[in-house]
């Protein structure tokens, strides 16, 4: 019960978000006329993260409400969307704001809920991380596909009407949520040391590091595919709307590995070795995906690409809680979570700056930068101790 109440709060919230990357570049060519100004708008909406992850995860580290937090976010959220479905009615200053303030309370949800999974889900661990990971990989489906599905009967402007009406479903569901405070520690500094020890950490402790870069990196690519799906998409069929079905194969693919890994759980693979094999496959059918002509072809080899990404969110998730100090984990999280989302937006920011017709070429690159992402994790040092006196090294991923 206490899983199914978990997924009831963070999926709506995690599928408003994610759906955004389908809808903003639609809705821009339909009311603007411009990809440049969707991939913009996308990075707007993402790039606030990384400034504002540090100060979330304080926050919800030292709340004694942290469930208000969430509240707050989903209600901010369902507002700034509200007021981006009228692009083209409002000056798109005046959106691209909104979608910043969205983008900085982001990290409550995307990162800062993760941080408390273990205590909102009691039992194993990989049980918890396992719900979690597919918190974000049914969000990461359903968003897309409920963005295609409003802009097909509709228009990118009710994409964004229905997916603020999402997130006011999340922001409800939250108070049902009730997140217990993390445990209190009289010694805490004040709020901007903590923030500088939080950075120290994550920057220093080096199997931490290693994940965390290799985690951002590979968002660079992903935060650039819908921008990339939508130059395919002109270029193949001449119908911008058929990109949110590129993006939505991708997210059907990564719950479907998601899915799988939960029942049968990779245990005789060191969780660092499943984010670099998950990563290495996703680059590789992306960069596939590239050469072979067509719109379906594309379809079935970004779909078949994102399974692998299920396994690799779970050790990723698993990795970061087991190297995570009590008193700094959702800081660990949200920063964690902020550097990815600032990656994913530098992505989409670049490639709205591509020509449609080098579509192509974009999806090599993006393919490129998920195999990037698998190299740094040959930094990671063998024989690495949790803090929980654990052994990644040999812990499977479930």
């Amino acid at each position: 019960m206490s899983g199914a109440r978990y997924l009831f709060a963070a999926v709506p919230l995690r599928l408003a978000s994610a759906g955004t990357a389908a809808a903003l570049p639609v809705l821009a060519v339909q009311e603007v006329h411009s990809v440049a100004i969707g991939g913009g708008l996308v990075a707007a909406s993402l790039a606030p993260s990384v400034l504002a992850a540090p100060v979330a995860g304080v926050l919800l580290d030292r709340s004694r409400h942290p469930t208000r937090l969430m509240v707050l976010s989903g209600f901010v959220t369902a507002v700034a969307f509200t007021l981006a479905a009228f692009l083209g009615v409002l000056p798109t200053s005046v959106v691209a704001v909104a979608l910043i303030v969205a983008g900085a309370v982001t990290p409550f949800f995307m990162g800062g809920m993760s941080s408390f999974v273990t205590d909102a889900i009691p039992g194993r661990a990989e049980r918890a991380f396992g719900t979690d990971a597919l918190a974000y990989n049914i969000g990461s489906v359903a968003g897309p596909a409920i963005a295609a599905a409003a802009i097909t009967v509709g228009s990118g402007r009710v994409s964004m009407l229905a997916l603020a009406g999402i997130a006011v479903v999340g922001m409800v569901a939250c108070v049902l949520l009730r997140l217990s405070p993390h445990p209190e520690h009289p010694d805490r500094p004040g709020v901007f040391r903590e923030i500088a020890r939080g950075s120290r950490f994550i920057a220093t402790h080096r199997p931490l590091a290693v994940v965390t870069w290799s985690g951002t990196l590979n968002q660079l690519g992903q935060g650039a595919l819908p921008i990339a799906a939508v130059g395919i998409a002109i270029a193949t069929t001449r119908n911008e709307s058929d990109a949110a079905w590129i993006v939505t194969s991708f997210a059907i693919g990564a719950l479907l590995g998601s899915l799988a890994v939960t029942v049968r759980p990779v245990r005789r693979m060191p969780a660092p070795r499943v984010m670099a094999v998950a990563a290495v496959v996703t680059g590789l059918l992306t960069i596939v995906a590239a050469i072979v002509p067509g719109l379906p072809g594309a379809i079935v080899l970004i779909g078949v690409s994102g399974t692998a990404t299920g396994p690799g969110v779970a050790a990723m998730l698993l990795l970061r809680t087991k190297h995570s100090p009590r008193p700094l984990r959702s800081q660990v999280f949200t920063v964690a979570a902020g550097l990815r989302a600032t990656a994913a937006a530098v992505g989409a920011g670049l490639a709205g700056l591509v020509a449609s017709g080098a579509s192509g070429l974009l999806l090599a690159l993006i393919g490129a930068s998920w195999i990037a992402s698998a190299v740094i994790l040959a930094a990671y040092p063998r024989g690495a101790t949790t803090l929980d006196g654990g052994a990644p090294a040999t812990d499977g991923v479930s």
